[in-house]
């Protein structure tokens, strides 16, 4: 039983870390219909972030997380109004968004190595390796608080969108992009907000990742795999869903860690992925597709 126990809880902190991970880019997926294929370089760009600062500065990674929403929602809003513009109307806007943000990756990942190698690296601090026990249970202290601060920023979007004026306009955008233009609301406005918002959850998120994983400038493809398998098991454009998604495959992914094959772990999120597009391709909470 301790043992069932023990994968569970881990399953679930890492779930919560990795709900953060996608939850921005389905929020930029449901406002924008833009499937941000560098969302994940910018992760590894926010855990950078935090490695800096604690060599530097000795800034904790979870200080360096409430750091990075700032500097990362900035960066996100000029971003979207460089790059995104002018590409509104087009008639091959998903084709030509798609391309751009690979290139961003692409140009992200360069200037990661560029400036910091690509060597390895994780923030050593004094709770990465400690752990709590309870019983035959021990919890790490790193992925407690990783979980801990993610469920905490996932609360602070989920007040945000509920209770915000800015909140209902995002909310109205995804349900219906042209409807929402129509009684008022400045789309234009939420997306760049929403952008901002999307790269805010990702540089927060590197922070988290930066004491619990090891990291590398080309680590930003194997975990945008694992993100846009989220997205979709849990229904492209839905928080909720990507945050359902999450914690239930990465439970998943630590049983089958645990009683198979750490090589395994990964496949568990594709498995579920191929069994979600042969049965509800739609997600767990996406909207079917007209016809």
């Amino acid at each position: 039983m301790s043992d069932f126990l023990q994968v569970l809880i881990l399953g679930l902190l890492l779930g919560g870390v990795y709900a953060l991970m996608a939850s921005g880019l389905t929020l930029m997926f449901g406002v924008m219909r833009v499937v941000n294929l560098a969302h994940a370089a910018f992760i590894v760009l926010g855990a950078y972030l935090a490695y800096f600062a604690f060599e530097q500065f000795g800034i904790d990674p979870l200080i360096t997380m409430f750091l990075s929403i700032p500097i990362f929602f900035a960066l996100g809003v000029i971003l979207y109004r460089v790059l995104f513009p002018r590409l509104e109307g087009s008639d091959r806007f998903g084709e030509m968004t798609v391309l751009l943000t690979f290139g961003l990756a692409f140009l992200t990942e360069g200037l990661m190595s560029f400036f910091f190698t690509g060597i390895f690296r994780s923030v050593s601090t004094g709770y990465s390796t400690d752990a709590f026990f309870i019983g035959d249970i021990f919890i790490p202290k790193g992925q407690l608080y990783a979980g801990i601060a993610s469920t905490i920023l996932l609360i602070a979007l989920w007040a945000f969108l509920k209770y915000t004026r800015i909140g209902y306009g995002v909310r109205a955008t995804q349900q219906n992009r042209d409807a929402a233009q129509l009684v008022g609301v400045n789309v234009r406005g939420v997306s760049t907000i929403s952008f901002g918002i999307g790269m805010a959850l990702a540089g927060s998120a590197g922070s988290l990742v930066s004491f619990i994983f090891t990291f590398f400038p080309s680590r930003h493809w194997q975990w945008l795999a694992i993100l846009l398998a989220l997205v979709v098991v849990g229904g492209m454009g839905s928080i909720k869903g990507a945050v359902i998604a999450a914690l239930s495959l990465a439970v998943l992914s630590s049983f089958v860690t645990d009683r198979i094959s750490p090589e395994w772990a990964p496949l568990s999120f594709f498995g579920v992925l191929f069994l979600m597009l042969m049965l509800r391709p739609q997600g767990l909470f996406g909207k079917k597709a007209r016809i």
